[in-house]
């Protein structure tokens, strides 16, 4: 069972949320918050392992309210946190701080079906581990695995794992999967700190690879090396990252 709080300032808005979770059995609701002070209390008293959270509410926004209980309790027993919103704007900071899912209002019960499965699963995982260490780790996981972004008026949930192959270009990032591509205003050396090493390789100052898609890597009639895709595409590999995947290889 999991066992969560509701926090909105808006009766309706927990009115609506409480119904669509009867449909959710694993869901406890151990209670209901309508300001910052009052939810920063339940969340003490409780410690419920998921928190739906609006991003404003009198006093402070949701952000101030995982600071505050982040600064003044214990980081293992924080709850996931699940934002429910009418502003698409805090999304990426959201996720940023790790949160399991972002909820713009109004959402139907299959996308919040889908964000109370994907906290179940980081839930459970926390768990077994606790078990196994005799710990409570609620920490977040060390490297991401969804980038979030606005891309022609959409916000994007990427999968890292549909991630072919990531290219700079001048201030910005060109993500590219099999079907799309998209630019996003980041630098190299940030995307490369969130992606697990053990996926994800920098093969040059411009170029981060993901292993799963690599097929080969080829030495040039000129003595420099390229690294070759499943689907063909070619990227330069620059003499000083040349060792990172010999090592991979070596390791692997």
């Amino acid at each position: 069972m999991i066992r969560a709080i509701l926090a909105d300032d808006e009766v309706l808005a927990r009115q609506k949320l409480r119904q669509l979770l009867r449909d959710e059995p694993e869901i406890e609701i151990v209670g209901e918050g309508a300001s910052a002070s009052e939810t920063i209390d339940l969340v003490r008293a409780t410690e419920p392992d998921l928190l739906f959270l609006d991003i404003r509410m009198p006093g402070m926004d949701g952000f101030d309210i995982i600071g505050k209980l982040s600064a003044s309790s214990d980081p293992a027993a924080m709850p996931r946190i699940i934002f429910t919103t009418a502003y698409d704007s805090y999304a990426l900071r959201a996720f940023e701080i790790h949160a399991v899912d972002y909820l713009l209002k109004p959402f139907t019960s299959e996308r919040l079906h889908s964000a109370v499965q994907r906290a179940h699963e980081e839930i459970y995982t926390a768990k077994q581990n606790a078990g196994r260490n005799n710990l409570r780790p609620q920490n977040p996981p060390a490297y991401t695995t969804r980038i979030v972004f606005k891309s022609r008026g959409r916000i994007l949930f990427l999968p890292v794992s549909d991630i072919r192959w990531i290219g700079a270009e001048e201030n910005y990032a060109r993500i590219c999967t099999g079907a799309e591509k998209h630019l996003l205003r980041e630098t190299m050396s940030h995307l490369e700190e969130k992606l697990d090493p053990q996926m994800f390789l920098r093969v040059h100052r411009s170029a981060i690879v993901n292993l799963q898609y690599l097929k080969e890597v080829r030495t040039e009639p000129s003595g420099e090396f390229t690294v070759v895709l499943v689907d063909g595409q070619k990227i330069a590999m620059s003499r000083s990252f040349h060792a990172r995947i010999t090592e991979w290889m070596a390791g692997s």
